[in-house]
């Protein structure tokens, strides 16, 4: 009998870690928030296709999903300029490196249509906040996003 309840705690404890591990990956929907307002603006929709990380909008909480991406690029790895905001491809070409996520010109900012380095990565003591950065040279913007769940 006792035998039996331990292999039963065993099990709960082993199915219980295998779920937070699948928590551990960069994968899934993410908030995003406005840096100036601090306000949600939208849900990403992180993904892996042909081993590379990509991106895009799902939801559009600030503003109209169907409005176009009137500052994106009309050409080049986002062209999309037009294109609605909810389905858009923010991420594109990200390779996983030494535990983060990065790529030349890997981000687009809708807001304006410029294309920046990427790196992305789980915040160490909270799992359920991304750390997305921005970067050109040594400038570098950092945003935190927020898990979906």
């Amino acid at each position: 009998m006792l035998m039996k309840k331990i292999t039963m705690l065993i099990v709960f404890i082993l199915v219980t870690m295998s779920g937070h591990l699948a928590a551990q990956s960069v994968t899934g929907i993410w908030k995003t928030i406005d840096d100036e307002t601090g306000k949600a603006k939208s849900h990403i929709k992180i993904y892996k296709q042909d081993g590379k990380l990509r991106g895009k909008i799902v939801k559009v909480l600030d503003n109209e999903p169907d409005a176009p991406c009137d500052e994106c690029p009309e050409e080049g790895k986002f062209k999309s300029r037009g294109d609605p905001m909810k389905g858009l491809h923010i991420i594109k070409g990200l390779e996983k490196d030494d535990g983060e996520w990065e790529a030349d010109n890997g981000i687009m900012d809708p807001e304006n249509g410029k294309v920046y380095d990427c790196k992305v990565w789980l915040d160490e003591e909270n799992q359920d906040q991304l750390n997305v950065r921005g970067y050109i040279g040594f400038f570098y913007r950092t945003q935190n996003w927020q898990r979906v769940r």
